[in-house]
């Protein structure tokens, strides 16, 4: 994959900067600026996730998501972000998150936040064991005291709080 490079790498920041202000239409017009030839490129696809997902655009953000995948697939945020929209596009849901994310879990071994959103689906799924093996990989796999304190304000995860705090 080539290099971004000046101006593209500012117009990059810009885009980036804007999101982080809340201003997407701005964000959009920077990533505008970039060069045609890269606006495929991995870390232009990232800012355009975090754009539709910003707007809550799942459908959008789904399409981002899997021209991720198809442009750089060793890259672990295509496939957490596939899943994370597939599981609120109106057509998608935990199941079709979990399905997508699954296949991948062994194939980023030091990546803590794919068994992590793992958990999260199934114990959302009520497969609480399935639920407590991933949490236990994704603590194993990272920050361990922030991934608990994490785990202990995700909703999702209600179900286990009381064991979560024993852990």
């Amino acid at each position: 994959m080539t290099k971004l490079e000046p101006p593209d790498t500012h117009f990059l920041s810009a885009a980036i900067g804007w999101i982080e202000l809340g201003d997407c239409n701005e964000a959009r017009a920077e990533l505008a600026r970039i060069a045609p030839a890269f606006q495929n490129h991995p870390d232009v696809l990232q800012v355009n996730w975090l754009i539709a997902a910003s707007e809550q655009n799942w459908k959008v953000a789904l399409d981002v998501a899997r021209t991720l995948i198809q442009t750089q697939p060793d890259r672990s945020s295509g496939w957490l972000h596939q899943a994370y929209a597939l599981r609120r596009v109106q057509d998608g849901g935990l199941q079709a998150a979990w399905e997508a994310l699954l296949p991948v879990a062994d194939q980023f071994p030091e990546e803590p936040t794919i068994p992590y959103n793992l958990s999260c689906y199934a114990c959302q799924l009520g497969r609480l064991e399935d639920a407590r093996t991933w949490l236990r990989r994704a603590l194993d796999r990272g920050d361990r005291s922030g991934i608990k304190l994490m785990a202990l304000s995700d909703p999702d995860l209600k179900p286990l709080w009381t064991e979560i705090k024993a852990w």
